[in-house]
C-alpha cells in the first residue's frame, strides 16, 4: 500500500491511509502483535502527507517492530530501492486516485 500511495495524496487518501492503520492495530491476527503496532502507532503517529513520508513511516514502524524481536533495523535510506511500487502494466491501473479498479 505505502509503495502505490500517492505523492500528493487527497485528504480523503490520508483519512483512509490513517484509518487502516488504526484498524490494522485492531484486527491484526495476532493479538500481542496488533496490542505492539498499536503502541507503535500511538507513540508514532502515521505521516501520510505523501507517498514518501508513508513508506519512511511504514519503515520507522517496521523497524520498531524488528527491535522489539531483536531482529536488525532496516536502512530506510533504500525503502524505495526495497519496495518499490508496482510496474501495473496498464496506464492508470494503480492510480489510487481513481477510486474504482480499473479493467
Amino acid at each position: 500500500m505505502a509503495a502505490q500511495f500517492p505523492d500528493r495524496p487527497s485528504r480523503q487518501q490520508q483519512k483512509d491511509a490513517r484509518t487502516l492503520l488504526e484498524l490494522m492495530t485492531r484486527i491484526y491476527p495476532c493479538a500481542e502483535c496488533a496490542a505492539h503496532f498499536k503502541d507503535v502507532v500511538r507513540s508514532m503517529p502515521p505521516e501520510v502527507s505523501s507517498g514518501g513520508a508513508l513508506r519512511q513511516w511504514m519503515c520507522r514502524a517496521h523497524n520498531a517492530v524488528n527491535r522489539s524481536l531483536d531482529k536488525p533495523a532496516f536502512n530506510c535510506a533504500y525503502v524505495d530501492a526495497r519496495w518499490g511500487a508496482l510496474d501495473c502494466g496498464e496506464e492508470l491501473a494503480c492510480d489510487l486516485s481513481l477510486g474504482k479498479p480499473r479493467r
